[in-house]
């Protein structure tokens, strides 16, 4: 049973949630073998201003 969490930076659309949780678990089926019924998919979104890169916050950016 694969579970695959996913974290970005900023809000998804409900569309883009779907497309990432369908291209996903259809990786997991194409290259693992990983049947759908059992790959969780779960995606975090978090705000900005809790993520830095390159010593900044992405907030600033």
């Amino acid at each position: 049973m694969p579970y695959i969490n996913v974290k970005v930076a900023g809000k998804l659309t409900q569309k883009q949630r779907k497309e990432i949780v369908s291209d996903i678990t259809n990786t997991m089926l194409k290259v693992a073998g990983k049947p759908a019924s059992s790959t969780y998919v779960q995606i975090d979104e978090v705000p900005r201003n809790q993520w830095g890169v390159g010593g900044k916050m992405l907030s600033e950016k």
